[in-house]
């Protein structure tokens, strides 16, 4: 009887697998935002606020990140405002909980064999802290944002559609990440005008990515209705529309 208490339901485990896979990309993300590269070159030069911009330049963030949109759709599918509005509150514990771990990291003293000196590592990981600083703000704002249009499209709706809802609400609620994380992060080391421009390569890239992953979005909204069984999975939506608590449905 004591071991029954500990087995997990397929929703539960699910709703394990889902927050794991959120913040591992999110976590990810945060790390790697402080390098920029060339996406690729413009066959035209773009102009913005007078300066002129040759090429797509947009941070190595948005590898992981865009993992986070389809996990925040599906989570707010099946376990409504509840359930990811609590994994995005862990998230952004476990931002703090990462700049403490950076911090902690570069202020310990390097040793005199390490193979990665003092100076690299803060060059990569001390730009970080700043970094997960906008990103904490910009998280919260974006996050909250997104889970409000999502809700706000399934109503609208009426619960149909799952792709406008899906790629509504990423739409809506990326500009304010990518401009809010942007501009804390770098301001004073980058112009506005080049805050702007990373901004608005960003939010393309990213709303490219909402609409191209929205066929991955049916599979494995499939493939957990398949794991859960079809009664489950129409509980966890109803529960998910109505917006109660759903970790616990038995299946």
């Amino acid at each position: 009887m004591v071991r029954d208490a500990y087995v997990l339901t397929r929703a539960q485990k699910l709703f394990v697998i889902c927050a794991a896979v959120f913040l591992t990309a999110l976590v990810v993300a945060e790390a790697t935002a402080s390098k920029f590269f060339t996406a690729f070159h413009l066959p035209f030069t773009l102009t913005i606020l007078g300066q002129e911009f040759s090429r797509v330049t947009m941070t190595a963030g948005v590898i992981a990140f865009p993992i986070t949109f389809i996990v925040t759709d599906l989570m707010n599918e099946y376990y409504g405002k509840e359930g990811i509005r609590f994994v995005t509150y862990v998230g952004m514990v476990m931002i703090v909980f990462e700049f403490f771990l950076l911090w902690l990291a570069v202020e310990v003293p390097v040793d005199p064999e390490s193979p990665v000196p003092q100076e690299d590592f803060v060059s990569v990981f001390g730009s970080t802290q700043r970094v997960i600083i906008g990103s904490l703000t910009a998280y919260l704002l974006g996050q909250l944002a997104d889970i409000f249009l999502f809700h706000w499209l399934r109503g609208l709706t009426e619960g149909k559609h799952l792709w406008l809802r899906a790629t509504g609400s990423t739409f809506g609620s990326q500009f304010i990440d990518t401009f809010v994380v942007l501009s804390v992060a770098f301001f004073g080391q980058l112009s506005i005008q080049t805050i702007i421009a990373i901004t608005l390569f960003n939010y393309a890239y990213k709303f490219a990515i909402a609409v191209g992953i929205t066929p991955i979005i049916y599979l494995a909204h499939y493939a957990m209705d398949r794991y859960l069984g079809h009664d489950t999975a129409e509980e966890l939506r109803e529960r998910a529309e109505a917006d109660a608590p759903t970790v616990g449905v038995s299946g």
